[in-house]
């Protein structure tokens, strides 16, 4: 098979090369293009770089190109794959850094809570850029495979607006469904038949089967406090399982910040995170490991592109969803997995313009969802809170509304239980005068917030966090791998 794929923002360079192995674990795959485009072109060069030292290393005829022109790369492409992060690291900083200001503490920051929201207002214009683009210069009737967060809020507007074919991918189902198989004393995954579903990164184990024995919540709750690791790093999660009566999918910090209940007093932080790992609950965790990474990577280039002139092994393809879809519907052998879709009654409890995540099919006639789901209450009630946020920031990034933007981040679950209006109004005025650069839509808006920021009365405070973690120079984390190493 002979056709195109474009990856945009490939210059995030450890998953683009997973993304590209994996495709090239299908046999039929291996007379491919792949387009590289991204606005970074040193970033560019290093991924192309370690792809075509992929490709020479196993003897294959695929073609690897990289362009700083976006419509370029998109020229043709059957399938187009999105991994941006518009802003980079300094725009997540503030993310992180404005909201604490605040009082509100966040782990991650990228799908809703104030960090999320914003860095939604800066993905969605570009997402609606890139949709114009497919629909002009991309082959009739590309697919966008949408995996950057925050994945409900980019995969709405790329719907609603960008009128482009869209699905969103995550692999927040895959993990919990290896940590649940693990606490079950499952031999491999593949034992666990599950149905997962709600929205990204608040979707619910409904139902579980371990060999076609249906697994209930006592037998769960018992599974996951007698591990002795989980029982430590999952305790939120626990909690919420033992009152819902189902399991999350999402970590532990992740989920901590898209409830109002563990997060809302510095005092109570503690007792619900682990700080074994920054996906725990540490404050600004996600920040800290991606600049650390970022700074590796770049540091450990040279070994990187080495460690490239491997033979690709299929059975080490891991379960990122792309190039199973693509597989299927290229080929026809059939796929099931979790997708970000727009609702439309696939789950009768949520609204029918909401992206859920949920069950379906691929083959050669597309990705088929399964119907007729019915969320448990407390789940569902949970998922239209961010939902309700989700819509609002959306039409907010789109039309460029800041008193929409005020309200969307006002009934954020986290953010309401710990701010008041007035401090919600000029946080948002705060963060976008601080990101206006990548908030086009807002252009009109920054004059008057720089007024207000100047006449506020409104206090802040000077506070780091609950749980922070300094960022570790090279030195520090070449120690840890060697302990680790070591350890092993």
């Amino acid at each position: 098979m002979s056709f195109k794929i474009a990856i945009i923002g490939a210059g995030s360079v450890g998953f683009t090369k997973k993304l590209f192995t994996d495709l090239l674990c299908v046999p039929e795959f291996r007379d491919i293009e792949v387009a590289l485009t991204d606005i970074s072109q040193h970033n560019l060069d290093m991924i192309k770089a370690i792809l075509e030292k992929i490709v020479e290393a196993n003897g294959f005829p695929v073609k690897v190109t990289a362009d700083t022109d976006r419509r370029r790369a998109l020229e043709g492409a059957k399938y187009i794959i999105s991994c941006v992060r518009v802003g980079g690291l300094e725009a997540y900083a503030d993310d992180i850094r404005i909201p604490l200001k605040y009082g509100i503490d966040q782990c991650v920051g990228d799908t809703i809570c104030a960090g999320g929201i914003l860095y939604g207002q800066r993905n969605i214009p570009v997402i609606l850029d890139f949709c114009k683009d497919i629909r002009e210069v991309a082959a009739p009737g590309a697919k966008f495979l949408n995996y950057a967060n925050p994945m409900a809020m980019n995969t709405w507007a790329a719907i609603e607006y960008g009128k482009v074919d869209t699905v969103g991918l995550c692999h927040g189902v895959q993990h919990g469904a290896e940590q649940i198989a693990e606490i079950l004393g499952a031999k491999s995954p593949s034992e666990l038949d599950y149905i997962c579903s709600g929205i990204n990164h608040q979707t619910w184990f409904i139902d579980l089967r371990l060999n076609g024995r249906k697994i209930g919540k006592d037998e769960l709750v018992a599974a996951f406090e007698a591990h002795p690791v989980f029982s430590q790093q999952e305790k939120l999660r626990i909690d919420v399982l033992k009152r819902f009566g189902v399991y999350s999918t999402e970590s532990n910090g992740h989920l901590s910040e898209y409830l109002p209940w563990y997060r809302k007093r510095p005092e109570e932080i503690a007792r619900w995170i682990d700080m074994s790992d920054w996906i725990h609950g540490e404050t600004g965790g996600y920040l800290r490991h991606s600049t650390e990474t970022r700074n590796w990577f770049e540091t450990e280039f040279p070994q990187f592109l080495a460690s490239a002139a491997k033979p690709i092994d299929p059975a080490k393809r891991s379960n990122e969803h792309a190039s199973h879809i693509l597989e299927a519907l290229e080929t026809g052998r059939v796929y099931r997995g979790h997708f970000n879709v727009k609702n439309n009654g696939v789950i009768s409890n949520l609204p029918a313009d909401a992206i859920i995540e949920s069950p379906g099919f691929v083959d050669r006639f597309g990705i088929n969802m399964v119907s007729g789901i019915t969320l448990p209450e407390a789940c569902a009630a949970t998922c239209m809170a961010s939902i309700n946020v989700q819509r609002m920031s959306v039409h907010a990034a789109v039309s460029g509304d800041i008193d929409l933007l005020k309200l969307a981040v006002l009934h954020d679950p986290l953010v309401g239980a710990v701010a008041t209006p007035e401090e919600v109004w000029q946080m948002v005025d705060e963060m976008v005068v601080a990101q206006a650069r990548w908030l086009p839509q807002y252009a009109d808006a920054v004059p008057a917030a720089k007024e207000r920021l100047a006449k506020s009365t409104v206090k802040t405070h000077d506070w780091a966090g609950a749980a922070r973690r300094n960022v570790r120079s090279i030195e520090e984390l070449r120690a840890e791998k060697s302990s680790l190493k070591k350890a092993v």
